[in-house]
């Protein structure tokens, strides 16, 4: 049949994203939950194959419980994105641990009820997804600015891609129940594994948002809350006066400490003085950055990028067109009228 070969297709394209995260030694090492996340998604896909390509029967006492490792790992992968004061808050992280253990008993004690304590386990979690990243980008405070935003994306496209596999595993139920089952091996050995492929494109997106580890230093407390003109001023400084902007592996949390001042103060002063999020402000100032590069000097675009902190160019063009309305190469042959561009 058509859809045996797909499971297999697609763990294939899922190790593949996981040897793009492995190529870097230094980002797999600060990486881990989001390469377990991917190595999961693509061993499960694999048995899938085998289960309802094969009709290995066995494997069913083994995929209800890979399945319920998939959401808390989702979880934990962006919970990484968030510095761990914040992330780690009320301590009940053990409880995490739970969904697998209470999959394989209900398999002992009720399998009938696998299914739908699956869809329950997804959705809850898709919930808890979109919880962590209610507040936008600034939420994910130890994500480089420049990959912020695409990371809160991939965040709420993963959340989707949780209730996309709750929704499969809803359908599965209902064909065991209304035609006992003739349609399972159709649904599952295509449809959930949507889910599974967006899951793990999500986290390569993810992924390549976490900072690398910074030196450690010691860090400035505050003993008494600032008010926002006095924290926009000590943020101003840094990134003018130090030109910290610069800095390709910037974060919020980083940015915080040298601050002084909690993450959530600088983002609440950011979002209430300049009207928009902690990255756009950022990328205002390596916008400028850039755009007295493209107008002083004669590096190339690609150049003027990298050297005003930006890493990709899909970014690089679309914070530019935000900020001036124009791309990189309109603006400069606008405002360097006398002098020869190179692109």
């Amino acid at each position: 049949m058509i859809f045996v070969p797909l499971p297999f297709v697609v763990a294939l394209l899922l190790l593949i994203l996981l040897a793009a995260l492995l190529r870097t030694t230094d980002q797999a090492k600060v990486n881990w939950p989001f390469l377990a996340l991917i190595a999961l998604c693509a061993l499960q896909t694999f048995l899938v194959g085998l289960r309802w390509g094969y009709d290995l029967t066995a494997l069913r006492y083994v995929l209800p419980v890979l399945a319920a490792c998939v959401p808390p790992l989702t979880l934990a992968s962006f919970r990484c994105l968030i510095a761990r004061s914040e992330a780690d808050q009320g301590g009940s992280s053990w409880l995490h641990w739970l969904p697998p253990v209470v999959i394989a008993l209900l398999l002992v004690a009720a399998p009938q009820s696998i299914d739908i304590a699956l869809v329950a386990l997804f959705l809850g979690y898709a919930v808890a997804l979109l919880q962590l990243g209610k507040r936008g980008p600034d939420a994910l405070d130890e994500a480089r600015f420049d990959k912020a935003v695409a990371a809160h994306r991939a965040l709420v496209i993963a959340a989707a891609a949780l209730c996309i596999s709750a929704l499969f595993d809803l359908v599965i139920w209902l064909d065991f129940e209304w035609t006992r089952g003739d349609h399972a091996a159709l649904i599952a050995g295509n449809g959930s594994l949507l889910g599974l492929l967006m899951i793990g494109a999500t986290t390569l997106v993810a992924a390549g948002a976490k900072a690398f580890p910074e030196p450690a230093h010691e860090a400035v407390q505050t003993t008494s809350p600032e008010q926002d003109r006095e924290i926009l001023s000590r943020v101003e400084t840094l990134l003018a006066g130090q030109k910290l902007f610069l800095d390709e592996n910037l974060t919020l949390s980083r940015l915080a400490r040298r601050a002084g001042v909690p993450a959530r103060q600088i983002s609440g002063a950011i979002n209430r003085l300049a009207g928009r999020n902690v990255s756009q402000y950022i990328n205002d100032y390596r916008i400028a950055e850039a755009c007295r590069l493209l107008r002083q000097t004669d590096v190339s675009v690609t150049a003027a990028m990298l050297e005003s902190g930006f890493q990709t160019k899909s970014n690089f063009n679309r914070e530019f067109r935000r900020v001036t309305s124009l791309s990189p190469a309109t603006w400069r042959d606008s405002n360097r009228q006398d002098h020869p561009t190179e692109a």
